[in-house]
């Protein structure tokens, strides 16, 4: 009953609704920024440079980024990307990078509306996300909480199970070890950083997401190399199988165009998590460099970019180079076997590591989201997160001993849900947040450093919370 229940949910919101609220909403955003994920990607990368210097209240720009990397580069990374080859065709690649484009000017939009909105915990951390800016923006806390007991539910319990059913299917395949003592061992390295809280996540991840990105980029590159002569071949065959140009993929399969847009575009959303409003729930924690909300909201583009258009692209090169896209495997298993394939034995090692590093961590930055909105449900005080923090431990070992399927597909309705409560919330606060990009450009364009004049936004007086932005002039640069 409950995998049938779980099968028409999906089947809604992924076959109609979010396929057409998310690629709307991208496309709406995209056009009102003037394609700013193009005309802006330059200077993303000019903010990110300088994203390390640390704030008063808040973490750094850039460990906020780690740790929204750290939540995005994981099952969906490298187990995800292989599902949805096996189940669509090399085509969901393209409508993986399709909707990635489309989620960067998304992310630019939500990330901003979480510094605007962010307040101050009883420590004087900066917290905030969708919740915040639907209760402060658009004075809705019922919506606000809807949206936090879906991120509660999708992160800090089901995704959680997901990452970890992921670590054990990979140890188990490479090295054999019992299910039971790698689910022990997952919850014993996540409790010792969850409980150290928001702060610990962050400078686990400021230490680990680089080095383990930046390895499995470069196997990626030593595989492309390796196979340089098949790459024009294998780049038509996505876009043909894309648009159908090419009905049957490798193996003699056929799968249809809805299929490859189905699962690329599910795939890629649990990915990058542009839209669905979970990567703001840490954005909003920055103490952002320049001073002005929509510089975070550049950062979090950038995230976008390197998760789905680097590293996603990484994972399916490494499958597609390798021939295997309808052969046995499933998951995770699919990944091993088309790195083995190229480089021998010790791909699967590599890959097992890599899997323990990229879902290790976005257990704990999963978690790190789920905890802001347990604060929001409970009025910022800390007294539930003890017990909340049992849960997702709980929720860890059972994911290591679950059946994979059952478990994708609660991940892809716990998100749906929440997407859904967010893009609405998005679309009705866009004005607001397309107002303080644009101010933001204006000041880049008149060669200044911006700042956030809330003078310049007189509608925000009765909803901002008092001493986060003061309101200043922008200054000439100097």
């Amino acid at each position: 009953m409950l995998e049938t229940s779980v099968n028409f949910l999906n089947g809604l919101l992924w076959g109609k609704l979010l396929v057409y609220g998310l690629v709307g909403a991208g496309l709406f955003f995209t056009v009102r920024l003037g394609f700013i994920q193009i005309t802006h990607f330059v200077h993303g990368l000019k903010v990110l440079a300088i994203s390390r210097r640390p704030g008063k209240h808040g973490l750094s720009s850039f460990q906020v980024f780690c740790t929204s990397m750290a939540a995005r580069v994981g099952a969906g990374n490298m187990a995800g990307v292989a599902v949805a080859i096996g189940a669509a065709g090399p085509g969901a690649v393209f409508w993986m990078w399709a909707i990635a484009v489309l989620g960067m000017a998304t992310a630019m939009i939500e990330s901003t509306l979480a510094q605007i909105y962010k307040v101050k915990d009883e420590d004087g951390q900066y917290r905030g996300g969708p919740s915040y800016y639907m209760e402060k923006g658009l004075g809705q806390r019922w919506m606000g909480v809807l949206f936090s007991v879906f991120l509660i539910i999708a992160f800090g319990l089901v995704f959680n199970a997901v990452q970890a059913n992921t670590i054990t299917g990979a140890m188990t395949q490479v090295f054999g070890f019992e299910p039971l003592y790698v689910g022990i061992g997952i919850v014993l390295l996540s409790g010792y950083v969850i409980m150290g809280g928001l702060k610990k996540v962050a400078k686990v991840s400021e230490f680990v997401v680089p080095v383990m990105a930046l390895a499995y980029v470069a196997i990626a590159f030593v595989v492309v190399f390796m196979n340089i002569e098949q790459l024009p071949a294998v780049f038509s065959l996505v876009i043909n199988s894309a648009f159908g140009w090419q009905e049957a993929a490798a193996g003699g399969v056929a799968y249809s165009v809805a299929q490859a847009m189905q699962a690329g575009i599910a795939r890629g959303l649990f990915s990058n998590e542009a839209g669905m409003g979970s990567a703001a729930n840490v954005a909003a924690s920055a103490s952002p460099n320049p001073n002005h909300p929509a510089s975070q909201g550049f950062v979090q583009m950038m995230g976008v970019f390197f998760d789905t258009l680097v590293i996603c692209t990484a994972t399916a090169a490494i499958i597609l180079l390798s021939g295997d896209v309808a052969s046995s495997g499933d998951g995770i298993a699919k990944t091993i076997n088309a790195l083995s394939s190229h480089v021998g034995d010790w791909g699967g090692a590599f890959i097992a590591i890599s899997i323990l590093l990229f879902c290790f961590t976005s257990i704990i930055a999963n978690y790190s989201y789920a905890e802001t909105n347990v604060m929001f449900l409970s009025g910022n005080s800390k007294k539930a997160l003890p017990l909340f923090r049992l849960l997702v431990l709980g929720m860890v070992m059972f994911g290591a001993l679950a059946k994979i399927g059952l478990v994708w597909d609660l991940a892809d309705v716990s998100m749906g849900l929440m997407a859904i409560v967010n893009i609405v919330a998005l679309l009705l606060l866009s004005g607001l947040a397309i107002r303080v990009i644009n101010d933001y450009r204006e000041q880049i364009s008149a060669g200044k450093e911006p700042i956030f004049d809330v003078k310049e936004f007189p509608e925000l007086d009765e909803q901002l919370e008092g001493g986060i932005w003061t309101a200043s002039k922008a200054t000439d640069k100097r």
